[in-house]
């Protein structure tokens, strides 16, 4: 950068600033400032020509009032007029004040447009820096537009010097990031890419910045950069300190960069050739091992700079997942953090951990830390530290550890500090249930947990030990025992009571033998906490006094009187007044057979409402649970999750329900567990039978007593011709319903097809109706459902047969139950075959059934919605498409389309109001895909740009292409 002469002080701008500062008070300030907006204005209004010295100083004083906090509306044309000054000082002042003060929508944005193409070309390295930093400071969209073509061939033509190629570089990241649209790098790319290999390493530290942003959208166009960034990683690696002295930073060579390369190379899996793959896990090594040198300097910017490099290359190791050795080493590395005295250190290295804890290689080397982890959940000052701490006891636990970390978290509730008490509450229900031995164990956890911190138990966890209790005969004595001495404390928590209500209520009798439990002592106890109990609560308790009139009808004269009193039937709150009376008259007017069907047992949960982990997943850090937990809850087997059979049971509906569904698969609440099934355990073909018809399934028939086909061979009346193929229109009628249910499919001069659809979960029922729009019968009239090879093991389909003729002016009806099984992209196909006077018809359409159908909406905050977003920013789980718009920009048609998509439409969490933003999750048996998305109107343009980002890069690529075609 040029040297600034002394004649270029700008006295009359110290003398100004003087002034503003010496000013006593507001008012003396802004007459002041007043003063010389009227002095520069009639300067720049008179008819002497100024010379670029006093525009340069006039200038500086407007962007010095402007930083002040005062409006500036005069003075842009003569700052534009700076910019073809051959002066340094007066072109900086003129690119400073335009990158401050001129906005997008300017109409000086053509004149500053030439001047910055002039410079561009002047071939001045100076003045092409101050273009390019104009450029990056604005990032309009026309500039973009004016020079996303130019500033690639700056960068990588080989006379450019190399603070332009930096500075060059920047301004693309900026443009880049600002329209990505407009940034194509095409022909550019592999000259950008080799860019790594550049003798100048700012030129590389600020390539790489581009190339890692780049990647992250299009991985493939940039997967070259893998083998450059190892071979540049190696060379830095394996220097000296004094090798690389202008860009070593306290005896660390390069760390900024090494730190850049570590996080290109997380773009992408591990690489393919042995080489370049041995060389970057040599690289991992020397990182590894430098770590355990002495540190060559005492100064806190040696271990900064040193560490930064550590834990990019563990995040790398990570992310690969496939050295155990490595994976072991980085555990062991974190270990020693854990005991630091820089806090900093042992909050990374908890974070670290965590993630860690999820891989099967490094899972067993971080339990050996489970003491030191205990430790620091007890004795850190920093309440981030504690709760990193708690996350990492949390990612460890297993079957082997899961009583001592359950019982440690539990000590650490009662003096936990308030922000972190919920969330811990979630994972101590949650480790209980996962991890289980024995029923009584799980009891008396949670109930241990309510006494704890019954003011952040949420309904989700005392709903969750009601349905295991409900489910298990073998608990259910137990519960009721542990929760009546639990009840008989003196200060007892109010979910404390309504767990008592409700179990006392159903299996009071297993411990009514006892005199010190008998019925009046158990009702006594439970009214006794009735006073100091909420309107809900009280509710529940009356309930529960209703049961007991049926368990023990000694108890009826005392219940009903406590009915009876005026505090009940006169009650202020409609809901227990009305409970009050119905249960009096029902106490009073029906026969004991009745009271006992009214008030019998309650039957086995179908285990679909089990939400605590979506709920802390909601909570904020890393407790949020990874796909990898996910699959950990769903491996994990155990006699809690999915044990043994349920027992006989008195009541009609459990007789059904003998199999007892895994809690584990259903954590989330996402999805519904396994259906009421009957005792024989149902073949794959037989499920939706069970979920969707009356009467239990014939597991091995061809065809179910309901008459649904398994699969769907033509019956020996059908027609032998084959199956036409698709009608042209197949895949537009297809996109028709994409976004809706009900509506009709196909229609010709003689059939009319409609479709009624409905969709829960992973499971899916379509009623077709065959419409004869002619005065003639249909005969022969069949219809056959056929999936791909590959479509089958995606979608299990079901069609129930329909009778072969249609009278004329006649309509039919056809079911179809279809079970998702995994992620899918073809859909299958509907044949229909008729005689229409005696002529063959034959036409094969798409029946409408997409991913989308099996989504399952998703409520988010903004703060939420973005932390997940930023969660899933791998290359693979995007997909980005800009398409012209259809049928014009309505907001009304537009949030209809996207709930009728089947997602949740998230209002006042995009920055932008004018965007929309959804959340939801794909059910599938195999798997749940959380999905989010992002579609960003250009009204002016007709425009949209829509983004989906899920866990499964399938889901997202095929999303993206249905929802694209419905605007």
């Amino acid at each position: 950068m040029p040297a600034v002469s002394k004649g270029d002080g700008m006295r009359g701008l110290a003398v100004f600033i003087s002034d503003i500062r010496n000013c006593k008070s507001k008012e003396a300030e802004i007459k002041r400032i007043n003063k010389e907006l009227a002095n520069i204005r009639s300067k720049f209004k008179g008819d002497k020509a100024l010379d670029g010295y006093s525009k340069k100083k006039y200038v500086c004083k407007l962007l010095f009032i402007f930083l002040l906090g005062h409006d500036i509306d005069f003075g842009h044309m003569e700052a534009v007029n700076l910019l073809s000054s051959n002066k340094y000082t007066e072109k900086q002042i003129g690119y400073l004040f335009i990158s401050v003060l001129v906005n997008s929508n300017s109409e000086l944005i053509r004149l500053i447009n030439n001047a910055i193409k002039n410079d561009l070309s002047s071939r001045n390295p100076t003045f092409m820096c101050l273009a390019l930093h104009c450029i990056a400071n604005v990032g309009s969209r026309e500039m973009a537009e004016a020079f996303a073509g130019e500033i690639p061939r700056i960068l990588v033509a080989g006379d450019t010097m190399d603070s332009v190629k930096q500075s060059a570089a920047l301004c693309l990241l900026r443009l880049y990031k600002t329209c990505p649209d407009l940034v194509l790098m095409g022909e550019w790319t592999s000259r950008v890419v080799h860019l790594l290999n550049d003798q100048h390493m700012g030129v590389v530290t600020a390539a790489i910045s581009l190339i890692t942003c780049l990647s992250q959208k299009n991985p493939d166009e940039f997967k070259t950069c893998v083998s450059l960034a190892v071979s540049r990683l190696s060379r830095i690696v394996s220097s000296a300190s004094t090798d690389l002295q202008d860009y070593t930073y306290y005896f660390v060579p390069a760390p900024w960069l090494s730190c850049k390369l570590l996080r290109l190379l997380q773009c992408y899996p591990p690489p393919e050739d042995g080489a370049v793959k041995g060389r970057l896990v040599e690289c991992l090594e020397t990182i590894l091992n430098k770590a355990q040198e002495p540190p060559k300097s005492k100064k806190v910017q040696h271990s900064n700079a040193k560490n930064a490099i550590l834990f990019e290359a563990i995040a790398l190791i990570i992310h690969y997942d496939s050295e155990p050795n490595l994976l072991v080493r980085a555990c062991n590395q974190l270990g020693q953090f854990l005991q630091h005295r820089e806090t900093n250190l042992r909050y990374l290295a908890l974070e670290s951990m965590c993630t860690l804890a999820s891989s099967e290689f490094s899972h067993e080397a971080v339990k050996t830390h489970i003491e030191t982890v205990i430790n620091a959940l007890k004795t850190e000052r920093d309440v981030s530290v504690r709760q990193r701490a708690a996350d990492l006891l949390y990612a460890m636990c297993d079957r082997s550890n899961a009583k001592q970390i359950v019982a440690e978290m539990l000590s650490y509730l009662e003096t936990a500090d308030y922000s972190i008490r919920e969330e811990m509450v979630l994972k101590v229900a949650i480790l209980a249930e996962k991890y289980a031995v024995d029923y009584s164990w799980y009891v008396d956890t949670i109930l241990n947990l309510i006494r704890i911190a019954g003011d952040y138990v949420s309904e989700e966890v005392w709903y969750r030990v009601i349905q295991i209790v409900i489910n298990r005969d073998d608990v259910q004595g137990y519960a009721a025992k542990t929760v009546f001495e639990a009840l008989q404390a003196p200060a007892c928590h109010e979910n404390m009571v309504k767990v008592g209500g409700y179990i006392l209520g159903e299996f009071g009798n297993l411990i009514a033998g006892d005199p010190r439990s008998s019925p009046l002592v158990q009702f006594n106890l439970l009214h006794s906490k009735f006073h100091l109990c909420s309107v809900p609560t009280r509710a529940l308790l009356l309930s529960a006094y209703i049961k007991f009139i049926n368990l023990f009808p000694e108890t009826k004269s005392t219940i009903q009187e406590v009915l009876r009193c005026d505090s009940q039937i006169r009650n202020s709150d409609v809901e227990l007044q009305q409970r009050a009376v119905e249960y009096l008259k029902l106490s009073s007017i029906a026969s004991t057979d009745v009271l006992a069907t009214v008030l019998e047992e309650m039957p086995p949960f179908p285990e679909r409402e089990s939400s605590i982990l979506a709920k802390l997943k909601k909570k904020k850090g890393p407790g949020a649970v990874s796909v990898n937990e996910l699959e950990d809850a769903k491996r994990e087997g155990g006699e809690l999750n999915g044990g043994g059979e349920r027992g006989g049971d008195t009541s009609a509906m459990a007789a059904s329900n003998a199999s007892t569904p895994s809690p584990s698969a259903d954590l989330l609440g996402l999805r519904p567990g396994p259906a009421a099934v009957s005792a024989a355990p149902p073949s794959a073909g037989s499920l939706l039978v069970d979920v969707f018809s009356e009467g239990p399934a014939a597991p091995s028939a061809a065809v179910n007593d309901d008459g649904f086909l398994s699969s769907a061979p033509p019956p020996p009346a059908a027609v032998s011709e084959d199956p036409a193929p698709p009608l042209p229109e197949a895949e537009e009628l297809l996109n028709k319903f994409v976004c809706k249910n009900n509506g009709v499919l196909f229609e010709n001069q003689l059939l009319q097809i409609g479709i009624k659809s409905e969709y829960r979960q992973n499971l899916g029922r379509m009623y077709l109706f065959y419409g004869n729009k002619t005065s003639v019968q249909f005969v022969s009239f069949t219809t056959t459902v056929t999936c791909s090879v590959e479509l089958q093991s995606q979608l299990n389909v079901q069609v129930k047969t329909v009778e072969p003729l249609v009278e004329g002016g006649a309509q039919v009806q056809q079911v179809v139950n279809i079970e998702c099984l995994t992620d899918f992209i073809d859909a299958p196909l509907l044949n229909i075959k008729f005689r229409y006077g005696g002529a063959l018809q034959n036409l094969t359409l798409k029946l409408p059934v997409t991913i989308n159908k099996f989504f399952q909406p998703t409520e988010m905050l903004s703060q939420e919605f973005f932390q997940r977003w930023k969660q899933l920013s791998q290359p693979q789980q995007e997909a980005q498409k800009i398409f012209k718009a259809v049928h014009g920009i309505d907001a009304e048609v537009v949030k209809a389309k996207l709930l009728g998509l089947g997602t949740a439409l998230l209002e006042n969490v995009d920055p932008n109001p004018e965007n929309y933003v959804c959340a939801g999750v794909i059910q599938t048996k195999a798997q749940q895909v959380g999905c989010l998305l992002r579609l960003e109107p250009n009204a002016q343009a007709q425009m949209y740009r829509l983004t989906l980002r899920s866990s499964k890069d399938t889901v997202s690529k095929r999303l993206c292409e249905l929802l694209s075609e419905q605007f």
